[in-house]
């Protein structure tokens, strides 16, 4: 999930909620959509890979 910030930044956060915060876990912060897209898609890779 992408969230656009009030600094203009997007941060990636993850699907489900991290079980000590209960909180969803903050996956990094990036200056454009497209990079923050981008590297989600880099993480889904490697959760689906075998």
């Amino acid at each position: 999930m992408i969230r656009k910030l009030p600094s203009g930044k997007y941060r990636l956060y993850s699907r489900k909620k991290d079980p000590k915060t209960n909180k969803k876990r903050n996956l990094g912060t990036f200056n454009t959509r497209k990079e923050a897209e981008k590297h989600e898609r880099e993480i889904q890779f490697f959760k689906r890979r075998k």
